[in-house]
């Protein structure tokens, strides 16, 4: 990495250089770098490449199609009147399942898996789950292109609304990156969270309704899946790029307020407790 990138941090407000979005501000150089390298070291020496990034999400909607569309029989009322393929049905929602279970499994381990970084003085330790999460966009974004690309080919229709889908996918972002921050922290002295959080992510993703519809559960049970952040965003997606309505602004307003409660409070552990990183590790 170019020490001029690490020693020569960009001209901007006081605020940028000090808070979450550091990364963006001051060290902006150095978080696209780090990003790439994340990105391209992935699927360094696979003969495909970065092709695989739109060979594996296609493969993977082809393994939960065949088990819960064929072997299951799980039925979507939507799919069931001919308006939408049941695979597409699923692959938005595995798309943002996907996003939040790889910031998920990784943030426990950025800094255990960063030791050369921990020791030195001068690099910012705060920056290590932006090129993460600007990683998992990526793979999310090369989802995407599957995505509609399938819709278009199955359904012969792409919405307009399709066009929101950051918006609806921005407070998800910003709760990712708090999360990232607070399991990084905690990652250091707590080394099991690492085991932990493969769980949670597979709870998660049944524990939504990114697989069968919520009222495929009794009403007694819903609650469960109300609970789980990744629900309001999925039902939001869906309604986006399917069924070609507008989002729930209010409901995405109250989900962005807390999702930056989240940033702030991880953010805020991660500074109050990285001084011991290098003791600890």
């Amino acid at each position: 990495m170019k020490s001029a990138v690490l020693s020569t941090p960009a001209v901007g407000p006081s605020w940028l250089q000090r808070g979450p979005f550091a990364a963006l501000g001051a060290y902006r150089s150095l978080t696209w770098e780090l990003a790439k390298r994340d990105v391209l070291g992935r699927y360094r020496g696979a003969s495909f490449g970065l092709l695989w990034s739109l060979l594996s999400p296609f493969l993977m909607l082809m393994v939960y199609s065949f088990a819960f569309g064929f072997v299951m029989k799980a039925r979507w009322p939507e799919a069931e009147s001919g308006g939408t393929h049941y695979s597409i049905i699923l692959f938005i929602g595995l798309i943002v399942h996907g996003f939040f279970a790889e910031c998920l499994n990784r943030a426990p381990h950025l800094i255990t898996d960063n030791v050369n970084f921990v020791k030195r003085v001068i690099f910012p330790l705060e920056i290590l789950p932006w090129p993460m999460v600007m990683s998992a966009l990526f793979h999310t974004g090369m989802n995407t292109l599957v995505f509609l690309a399938l819709h278009l080919f199955l359904d012969h229709q792409l919405a307009w609304t399709t066009v929101l889908l950051p918006l609806v996918l921005l407070p998800l972002v910003v709760l990712s990156l708090g999360v990232s921050w607070l399991l990084a922290a905690l990652g250091v002295y707590l080394r099991d969270i690492g085991q932990v959080t493969g769980v949670l992510a597979t709870a998660m993703l049944f524990l939504s309704p990114a697989m069968y519809p919520m009222d495929a559960l009794p009403a007694a049970w819903r609650w469960l899946l109300q609970l789980n952040p990744l629900t309001f965003i999925i039902n939001q997606a869906r309604a986006v790029t399917l069924w070609g309505t507008l989002p729930d602004w209010q409901g995405l307003g109250i989900y962005m307020a807390c999702a930056l409660a989240v940033l702030a409070a991880g953010y805020g552990l991660f500074g109050l407790t990285r001084r011991g990183f290098a003791d600890v590790i």
